[in-house]
Order: structure tokens, then C-alpha cells, then sequence
């Protein structure tokens, strides 16, 4: 059993062209952001050698920060299904890693995301960014969409393990 008072969560928004990567602790009852970067791959790459570099990341991180819990969206399908299937095998690879350095694994919803950043399930993406600040201390230069992203999820994981 994880002792939700104190503990590391990585968070995850998948993508093979950037991953958004974030790692918070909470002790003491209070979230706080160690570490969070977007990962990018290049388009030059072969997808195959972009998802080698996205497990050997996630595997760096993983092993630098030794969360206990992997927190990551599920998939959002659009329109586009080769870009879907593409963020899925990426999302495969990220839970290959977590897997294998035995973490626990919680799927979050961009509904529930919604709900445990902003309180409304159907907040906007603007909502969201504006209130992740006023929820836990971001600090650093402005971050990427995708980084904002994985910090939203990471808080998403330490609502639900609360309950």
C-alpha cells in the first residue's frame, strides 16, 4: 500500500514529438514540482528511433527522481489515426519503462484532469494552465503546454489517491 502523504508521482502527457514530463512530491501534504522538461524527438528520426529515445528518458528520469507512481492521460483520439497510433505506441513504450522499474500505474482521463485541476469537467485548456500555478509552486521560466500538461496529470494521480 502507497502512503499518499509522502510520495513521488511522474507524470506523463504522451507524444512521440514531445513528451511532457514532470515529476512532483507531495510531503507533508503539500505537492511541490522537482522537475519537469518537454522531451522532443525529431521529425528527421525514424519514428522507431524516437520511441527508443522516449523509453530511454522516461527510463533516465525514472531512475534519477524514483517516483512511485506513473500518472498518464489516456489516449485522446482524433482525427488523424496514424498521429494516434503513433501517441499510442509512445504511450506503450512510457508504461513498458514504468513497468519495469515497478511503479504503480494510474490512467487519467481528460475529464478527470479537468475536474481535479479546476473543479469543472469542462474547463478549457486555458482554465487549466491558469489555475495549475495556484495549485502547486511551478517556478522556473515559462513551460510548454506539454510540461504544464504532465504537472496537471501528476496532480491529477496524488486527488485519486487521496480518496
Amino acid at each position: 500500500m502507497l502512503n499518499w502523504l509522502d510520495m513521488r508521482i511522474l507524470g506523463i502527457d504522451p507524444g512521440f514529438e514531445r513528451l511532457g514530463i514532470a515529476i512532483l512530491e507531495r510531503s507533508g501534504g503539500k505537492e511541490s514540482v522537482l522537475f519537469s522538461e518537454c522531451f522532443k524527438t525529431s521529425s528527421k528520426l525514424e519514428f522507431s528511433e524516437r520511441l527508443k529515445l522516449l523509453g530511454a528518458e522516461v527510463k533516465s528520469v525514472i531512475k534519477k527522481w524514483k517516483p512511485e507512481v506513473l500518472a498518464i492521460e489516456t489516449l485522446f483520439l482524433n482525427t488523424n489515426q496514424k498521429t494516434a497510433m503513433h501517441v499510442a505506441e509512445a504511450r506503450g513504450v512510457v508504461l513498458y519503462e514504468a513497468v519495469c522499474a515497478g511503479l504503480k500505474i494510474f490512467e487519467a482521463t481528460p475529464l478527470q484532469i479537468k475536474i481535479a485541476v479546476t473543479g469543472y469537467g469542462r474547463s478549457d485548456k486555458t482554465q487549466v494552465m491558469k489555475m495549475l500555478p495556484m495549485l502547486v509552486k511551478i517556478g522556473g521560466e515559462k513551460k510548454l503546454d506539454d510540461e504544464m500538461d504532465a504537472i496537471a496529470i501528476a496532480l491529477t494521480g496524488f486527488a485519486h489517491l487521496r480518496q
